[in-house]
C-alpha cells in the first residue's frame, strides 16, 4: 500500500475514532433527573407525551425520568426513599407537606441556591407561594393551585324570590335561613340553605379568615391571642348560629345525601367547592348548570383557602442545576396554560389576562378568588394543629362548649405544638 493511501486510511480511522469518542463523551455527559408526582392520567399524558419531550428538545443535555404515584402512597414513598438515600431529584408534592420535609432537612432552599428564584416567586399568587416558606427560607415554588368558591342553586334562589348570590355575610345569613324549609309540611326540614362537607379546616378556615380571624401570629409562633381573638370567636359564632338555626345541612357531621347530590337535587341551596366540581358534575348530572360566585365578604373580606401542589428539589440530588431548569420550564406561561387545559389551575399572575383564561368556563372566578386566598398554617405540626381546630369547631357546633371556650383551649394546644 502506498504511503499516501496508508495516510488517507489512517486519517479516516482517526477521524472515526474521534467521532466515536465524541459520541461516548456526549452520552456520558447527559444528565438524568427523576421527577416524582401524583398527576392524574390526563395530566400525566400531557406531561409525558408533550411537555417533557419539549423540555428535552430544548435542553439536549438533560433527560427527565417521570415517575407517577397514587396520592395515598406518595408521602410514605418519599419518606422511605429518603431513608434509603434514593430520593428523587425533584417532586410535585402536596403544599401541606413542604414544611414537614423542609424541617427534616430533605429539601434544598431554592432562594439560597438559585439567583433568579425571586423572579419566579414574584409572579406567583401570594397564597400558594406562602406554602413554600419555612423557617426563613423558600423550599419550593407553587406548581398548581386551587381554592374554593361559593356555588348557589339558581332554581332555588329564583323560587324564593332572591336575585343573585349573596355578596356579604349579612346576605348569606338571610339567604341561608330563607332557603331552609320544610317543603313536605311534616314538621321536618328537608331543604337547607347551606351544606358543609365537614368541620375540617379546609371547610371552616374560609369563614375564620373572612371574619377577620387568624390561627396564629404572622410568624407562626403562637396561637393565643389570635385563634381566640374576638374576631375569630365571632367568626365561629356565625357558623354556630347558622347551625343552631337549622340552616346548615346534616352533611357537616356526615348525615344526609352528599353535597353535590344535594345541590343537583334542590336540597342544598349553597355550598363551597373547588374547580373539580365541574368535571364531576358533568359526569353525574350532565344537564345541570353550575353557578359559581366569590365567597361572601365578612368583616375580614372575601378570603378562601389555598390548595394545590408545590415543586421541590431534594437536598440529596446531585443534579440541582438541571432540576432547576426543569422547574423553570414547568413555571413558564406556556406550560402553565398547557396544564390548565387538562385541569390544573395555574399559579402565575401573568396568565389572568390571557384569552384562554378570560374565556374559560370557570377558571376566571377561581383566579379572582385566589388573589386574596390564604394557605393553611405552614408548619411541620400541621396535622396536629388540624386536629385541634376540628375539635374546637365540633365542640362549639354541637354545643359542648362556647366558641370562646373551644378556641381558647385549641389555642393553648397549638401554642405547645408551635414550640
Amino acid at each position: 500500500m502506498k504511503r499516501s493511501t496508508r495516510s488517507l486510511v489512517l486519517g479516516l480511522l482517526i477521524g472515526m475514532l474521534i467521532g466515536v469518542v465524541g459520541l461516548v463523551g456526549t452520552a456520558q455527559t447527559k444528565t438524568t433527573i427523576t421527577f416524582w408526582h401524583t398527576y392524574s392520567a390526563a395530566e400525566n399524558k400531557e406531561l409525558v407525551e408533550v411537555l417533557i419531550p419539549e423540555f428535552e428538545a430544548a435542553n439536549p443535555g438533560i433527560e427527565v425520568k417521570p415517575v407517577q404515584f397514587p396520592y395515598d402512597e406518595f408521602h410514605r414513598k418519599l419518606i422511605t426513599s429518603m431513608a434509603g438515600g434514593v430520593a428523587p431529584d425533584l417532586a410535585r408534592m402536596d403544599i401541606i407537606w413542604v414544611p414537614e420535609f423542609a424541617d427534616m432537612g430533605a429539601l434544598a432552599p431554592l432562594d439560597q441556591n438559585f439567583a433568579d428564584f425571586q423572579a419566579y416567586a414574584k409572579n406567583t399568587f401570594a397564597g400558594p407561594l406562602s406554602t413554600c416558606y419555612w423557617n426563613g427560607f423558600y423550599y419550593g415554588l407553587p406548581l398548581d393551585t386551587n381554592t374554593r368558591v361559593l356555588y348557589w342553586n339558581k332554581e332555588m334562589f329564583n323560587a324564593a324570590g332572591i336575585q343573585g348570590p349573596p355578596s356579604t355575610w349579612a346576605e348569606f345569613k338571610a339567604d341561608a335561613e330563607a332557603l331552609t324549609k320544610d317543603t313536605n309540611g311534616d314538621g321536618e326540614i328537608d331543604q337547607w340553605g347551606f351544606a358543609m362537607g365537614g368541620t375540617y379546616p379546609w371547610a371552616t378556615l374560609p369563614w375564620l379568615w373572612s371574619g377577620g380571624g387568624m390561627i396564629t401570629d404572622p410568624k407562626v409562633s403562637e396561637a393565643s391571642g389570635y385563634l381566640d381573638s374576638p374576631k375569630s370567636i365571632a367568626a365561629l359564632q356565625f357558623i354556630v348560629d347558622l347551625y343552631k338555626a337549622g340552616a346548615i345541612a346534616p352533611t357537616v357531621f356526615g348525615g344526609g345525601i352528599g353535597t353535590y347530590d344535594g345541590l343537583a337535587q334542590n336540597k342544598y341551596a349553597m355550598l363551597l367547592s373547588g374547580p373539580w366540581i365541574f368535571p364531576i358534575m358533568k359526569g353525574m348530572y350532565p344537564d345541570l348548570e353550575l353557578h359559581p360566585a366569590l365567597l361572601p365578604a365578612g368583616p375580614g373580606g372575601s378570603i378562601s383557602v389555598v390548595g394545590g401542589e408545590d415543586v421541590v428539589i431534594f437536598q440529596q440530588s446531585d443534579h440541582k442545576e438541571a432540576a432547576w431548569k426543569f422547574v423553570q420550564f414547568m413555571l413558564s406561561e406556556e406550560v402553565q396554560l398547557a396544564m390548565a387545559k387538562v385541569g390544573q389551575v395555574p399559579v402565575l399572575k401573568s396568565v389572568i389576562g390571557t384569552e384562554y383564561m378570560k374565556t374559560h368556563q370557570y377558571y376566571p372566578i377561581y383566579l379572582e378568588q385566589l388573589q386574596t386566598a390564604k394557605a393553611r398554617t405552614s408548619h411541620p405540626a400541621w396535622q396536629e394543629i388540624r386536629a385541634a381546630l376540628i375539635d374546637a369547631v365540633e365542640s362549639a357546633m354541637r354545643g359542648g362548649k362556647t366558641p370562646k371556650q373551644a378556641l381558647t383551649e385549641a389555642a393553648k394546644k397549638i401554642d405547645q405544638l408551635l414550640k
